[in-house]
């Protein structure tokens, strides 16, 4: 990490950045009243190894059907996975879902708790998707690590790690509390579309004069 790294000024440029771009698919269904813990929680089902473009469509759709774990019920696992037509694993995922949704009914008379114990204690549940539900649904300090926050920390030098699992342990130590959830509200769509897997557009970054580029090679 560069000696003149601030965080707080890094994010503030990131988040200026990204406003022309559209938002972190869950942070946009919450903008869209999709906002319970169960909501959230599906959404962040399908969207493993999904892009934003498919899982808001995607959940958009489900919820037209289903928005309860009780209405999600009726639904046997074939209807399920067609309505998840078009995200990775729609078969997997239907059981998953209802896998969620009869212990949400049969444990917590329908109502989730709002608590990463109890959301990870749900098969096909990690903490990338409990912390993610917990930071948009309850706006609970929460730091969700996926592929960009991962990319993007490392690159920029302020975590050195391997495995996002890692990333997250260092950034839960480093970051202040208050930011937590921004990090995956303005990282996933920095990632994205600016400090990109290949070809980052370095040349125009905002926040280029903080970042020691760490295995840059080729940029735009």
């Amino acid at each position: 990490m560069k000696p003149n790294f601030d965080l707080t000024l890094v994010l503030s440029r990131v988040e200026e950045a990204i406003r022309p771009y559209p938002k972190a698919a869950m942070f946009d269904l919450f903008e869209r009243g999709y906002n319970t813990v169960f909501e959230q929680l599906i959404s962040c089902i399908i969207s493993i190894r999904t892009l934003d473009e498919t899982t808001i469509p995607v959940s958009l759709r489900l919820f037209e059907v289903a928005r309860t774990p009780e209405q999600l019920l009726k639904l046997d696992p074939a209807a399920l996975a067609e309505l998840l037509y078009g995200t990775q694993y729609p078969d997997q995922k239907a059981y998953t879902m209802l896998g969620i949704a009869k212990r949400a009914v049969e444990e917590f008379n329908g109502q989730i708790p709002a608590d990463f114990e109890t959301l990870t204690s749900f098969k096909g549940v990690g903490p990338k998707c409990a912390n993610l539900t917990l930071g948009v649904a309850t706006g609970q300090a929460a730091i969700s690590v996926d592929i960009h926050v991962h990319r993007v920390t490392n690159r920029w030098g302020y975590v050195r790690t391997g495995q996002p699992e890692q990333t997250l342990k260092v950034l839960e130590k480093h970051v202040p509390v208050a930011q937590w959830i921004d990090i995956n509200r303005l990282l996933m769509p920095f990632g994205k579309h600016i400090c990109t897997g290949t070809l980052p557009k370095c040349s125009t970054c905002p926040v280029l004069e903080y970042c020691e580029q760490v295995g840059v090679t080729r940029h735009r």
